[in-house]
């Protein structure tokens, strides 16, 4: 309910008006939402997990995490909308989660941000995208290139 107040010579009246709204939730973050439902998955013992909607970083983030041991395959569901997959976890994703503003780094600040977001520098994951792909922070401080930071995982 709106209440407005009209002003009169003699005593303020208030009109009473109703508008309806309808709030509808809007996803901010795709890669959030996924990496959210793998880490609940993953701690409740789940041994796979369906995520959705689907784009084209979420998978490339997938491949690092799948190349570092992280989850076994992931299969993607083309329903003719913006997709599912289906991803098979292994018990070894302690955290992950997104980082948002993506924050521009250069190669000589990886240290710094493996020393900010993960547990120990021998292991754990910080993704990146450049120029050059999404990678994993090793494989960009060896190319040299910075990127924005997407995540991390450990």
């Amino acid at each position: 309910f709106f209440f407005t107040a009209r002003r009169s010579a003699t005593k303020p009246s208030f009109a009473c008006t109703t508008r309806k709204s309808t709030a509808t939730m809007v996803r901010i973050s795709v890669l959030n939402d996924t990496l959210k439902a793998m880490y609940n998955a993953e701690k409740r013992g789940k041994r796979q997990v369906l995520v959705r909607p689907v784009s084209k970083v979420v998978i490339k983030f997938l491949q690092v995490m799948q190349k570092h041991g992280y989850i076994n395959e992931f299969e993607y569901i083309d329903d003719h909308r913006s997709g599912k997959i289906v991803v098979e976890l292994n018990g070894r994703i302690n955290k992950c989660g997104v980082i948002s503003p993506r924050y521009d780094l250069s190669h000589t600040d990886v240290e710094d941000w493996v020393g900010r977001l993960l547990p120990s520098r021998l292991f754990g994951v910080i993704v990146l995208t450049t120029a050059n792909g999404i990678l994993d922070h090793e494989e960009a401080r060896r190319k040299k290139v910075g990127g924005k930071v997407l995540g991390f995982f450990y």
